[in-house]
């Protein structure tokens, strides 16, 4: 698995992405700029030659992919955002008039899926890879890619809370030798209008 590199692509801006609203199951599209992010995203992914590109089957993370110019991909369930449960829709104003110390990673998602639910899908998924080599395109969302992340470096799931992740983001997970390094994070710099 030394020989792997993943790139690692937040779908493009949704109008819950505008509006704050926690986005896990609910099937929304991108925007008109979310489309526009996703053709400056595989403007500077086309360079980059893949042997293999998955995706998230919700809408967004796969419309994100194809809009960046990949027809050939995977749908893996397993890359799908963490069900919000009861917040599913709300803001973070909204939970925290009722739950005003709540936050994702510390908390978990009442009655909807456990961060150590969400771990063991990203650990599952890390554990696919280990028959791959070469660059991967992964196409995902906001908490589950800052997941992925972690479980990638070995480390708790609690430590989302310190990394951000914009949409259309682009980051990379590699090595370093052998450790499992984030070689890029949080990049936006395709989005620039320079």
């Amino acid at each position: 698995m030394k020989d792997v590199q993943i790139y690692l692509c937040r779908h493009g801006e949704t109008a819950w992405t505008l509006s704050g609203q926690h986005t896990g199951v609910t099937d929304i599209p991108l925007t008109e700029n979310g489309k526009e992010q996703a053709v400056l995203l595989g403007d500077r992914l086309q360079k980059v030659h893949f042997t293999k590109v998955f995706s998230s089957p919700r809408i967004r993370a796969l419309e994100t992919c194809k809009i960046a110019g990949f027809k050939d991909v995977t749908l893996d369930s397993d890359l799908q955002e963490v069900n919000y449960g009861k917040y599913e829709g709300l803001t973070r104003n909204e939970i925290r008039k009722t739950d005003p110390n709540w936050h994702l990673f510390v908390n978990g998602a009442p009655s909807g899926e456990t961060l150590a639910a969400a771990s063991a899908r990203a650990d599952r998924f890390l554990s696919h890879l280990k028959a791959l080599q070469g660059n991967i395109a992964i196409f995902s969302h906001g908490h589950f890619s800052r997941i992925l992340a972690l479980r990638w470096l070995g480390l708790e799931t609690s430590l989302g809370r310190f990394f951000s992740l914009a949409p259309a983001s682009l980051s990379i997970l590699s090595f370093e030798r052998e450790t499992p390094v984030i070689k890029l994070w949080n990049d936006l710099s395709h989005l620039s209008k320079e």
